[in-house]
């Protein structure tokens, strides 16, 4: 039998939210959009089918006041802003494709043990 766990085992952890925004519905796929470099909104809402941009403004909002992407408005007309992975948001690039590998190779277990589970699960 496993040692219980101990009580205090998060006790040095800081009282915030998890800092890792990746496991929302869109952030990963922020990231990926912005990549390959600077992206407008328009651009990156693109192959988001499915979000609102009320959805996309709050979730970039979120990556920005979080440091993993800088908003550029430019002085033109008609205005133009540009969202750009920083450091930090590039540093999520490693562990993200370590995720696809993982998921590559065993999405389909984990596909059949939802199935297996639900078909057991009244």
């Amino acid at each position: 039998m496993a040692e219980p766990l101990d009580p205090d085992m998060f006790a040095g952890c800081p009282p915030v939210a998890a800092p890792v925004r990746i496991g929302d519905k869109w952030t990963a796929k922020i990231i990926r959009c912005l990549e390959s470099g600077a992206r407008r909104f328009t651009e990156i809402q693109a192959p988001l089918r499915g979000i609102t941009p009320k959805v996309l403004t709050e979730s970039l909002r979120a990556m920005e006041r979080d440091g993993l992407l800088t908003r550029t408005p430019y002085e033109e007309i008609p205005p133009r802003v540009e969202y750009e992975l920083t450091d930090l948001g590039r540093s999520l690039l490693e562990p993200m494709n370590a995720g696809c590998e993982w998921s590559r190779k065993h999405l389909a277990e984990l596909m059949h043990a939802r199935e297996t589970w639900h078909a057991a699960t009244p």
